[in-house]
């Protein structure tokens, strides 16, 4: 048995009911094989990827709070914090009752390769709780979010780890969690992205992942002789991601025609109106039913169907797991010719495999979603020097970074003879930079 297929098999064993934290290790390993086998006695020898797919530290905790009718609530809070070879630990706290160490793991996983992308220091972490802020009143959820940052400010700090936010952690959440933090330690640092530009914040943080995955995408399409101006994009979600991701979309020529939430999507002919999905799911955080009802060129439907509508490019931006192997049949028969992810692995690894083998340029999310933990990086910067920079700035070397990463997956993709296999390309690219930062600095 290979020294790859040996470590699968090993972290299958030691992590039963984690499915998630499993497809992420065998897509990524087994991407790697081709680096791997060239190095096998060594790696085994030193036990590299033992070290590579293990925490380096795992906190589980208790998390009570008291909700508004005087009820004691107890909800359990996490933080795997994965690799910190190349820098503090970064990486998002995710609210949300399907939280669960197997999914922070995974998602720590792929953070770990995702962060050494950007080139910048960061090592790769993830956390969270299964609490859900949704329904929950603005007292309630300051209760769970100081709660929670009394335990987890024992292990973070701008210098060891840095949390953002991510899924059911918007400005709100991580404000309450910042004024924690800060009353407990009795230190105002840069502790936590994602923080309100009164008080930290950078500029273009906001519309960083979503924008981010646009800039990809353009220097993707013109390497490969196509613009943007004029192309079809269907984009799942209506979140953060996805809004900024349509918005920029637009910007750059091209017409986005979908959307969807929890509960059903959006086919619009002539265009998704930001301004217009802005107020519904920023402003009145309701459901897509009202975009359909104040547009009349809109038509919505319940349950899933994004992926049937014909396009050029399509985006993923909602969650893990949601573009399936029919869906990329059908993405394929009509004639797709990208697909970048938005979101961290919403792809299934046959529906990528299709994709891949139909001649659909495919980007996975630890590279074309990187542009959020980049910028969140560019804050921990502007932190770090007490200063803010301008939204051009940060706008700036945020295009410059995400370039880079398409560059730099391209080139590590040819320099093993996968050319065009971008999965291949972002593994191996942060695989080597972390690689070689474990190895300097011994067995730890």
């Amino acid at each position: 048995m290979s020294y790859v297929d040996e470590v699968i098999a090993q972290v299958i064993e030691k992590n039963p009911s984690q499915p998630e934290f499993h497809q992420a290790v065998k897509e990524v390993l087994d991407s790697l094989r081709l680096v791997i086998d060239q190095n096998e006695d060594a790696y085994r020898r030193d036990a590299l990827l033992e070290r590579l797919v293990t925490p380096e530290r795992q906190l589980i905790f208790r998390v009570p709070w008291v909700d508004d009718k005087g009820q004691v609530q107890v909800n359990t809070g996490y933080r795997v914090q994965f690799n910190s070879a190349i820098g503090p630990y970064k990486g998002g706290l995710r609210l949300h009752p399907s939280v669960n160490l197997g999914i922070i793991k995974f998602l720590g996983f792929e953070q770990v390769f995702k962060n050494s992308l950007t080139g910048l220091p960061i090592g790769g972490g993830k956390g969270g709780s299964d609490f859900d802020p949704k329904g929950k009143s603005d007292r309630e959820v300051m209760a769970f979010c100081q709660s929670f940052m009394t335990e987890l400010s024992k292990y973070i700090g701008a210098d060891t780890d840095v949390p953002a936010g991510d899924i059911g952690t918007g400005a709100r959440e991580i404000g309450y969690m910042f004024g924690q933090y800060k009353r407990l330690q009795n230190r105002y640092e840069g502790v936590l992205t994602g923080k309100g530009l009164s008080y930290g914040g950078s500029l273009a943080r906001t519309e960083a992942t979503g924008y981010g995955l646009l800039y990809l995408v353009q220097e993707m399409m013109k390497c490969h002789g196509e613009e943007m101006t004029g192309k079809t994009v269907v984009v799942s979600g209506a979140g953060n991601v996805a809004i900024y991701a349509i918005q920029k979309a637009q910007q750059m020529g091209a017409k986005v025609v979908t959307c969807s939430d929890s509960t059903g999507w959006i086919y619009d002919p002539e265009g998704i109106d930001v301004d217009l999905l802005k107020e519904v799911k920023e402003v009145k955080r309701a459901r897509l039913t009202e975009y359909a009802a104040a547009r009349s060129s809109a038509v919505y439907h319940e349950g899933r169907g994004v992926w049937a509508i014909p396009c050029d490019i399509a985006l993923p931006c909602a969650t893990q797991n949601e573009l399936l192997i029919d869906d990329a049949k059908q993405l394929v028969a009509n004639g797709c010719k990208a697909v970048a992810e938005g979101a961290n692995m919403p792809t299934t690894l046959d529906a990528t495999e299709y994709l891949q083998a139909n001649g659909v340029l495919f980007v996975p999310g630890k590279a074309s979603n990187a542009g959020g933990v980049a910028t969140s990086a560019l804050e921990m910067t502007q932190n770090s020097e007490r200063l803010s920079w301008s939204f051009e700035e940060v706008d700036s070397r945020l295009q410059n970074i995400m370039i880079n990463i398409y560059h730099n997956i391209d080139n590590a993709a040819k320099k093993y003879g996968k050319e065009g296999n971008y999965v291949v390309g972002a593994n191996i690219a942060g695989f080597e930079k972390v690689v070689s930062a474990m190895n300097a600095q011994g067995i730890v």
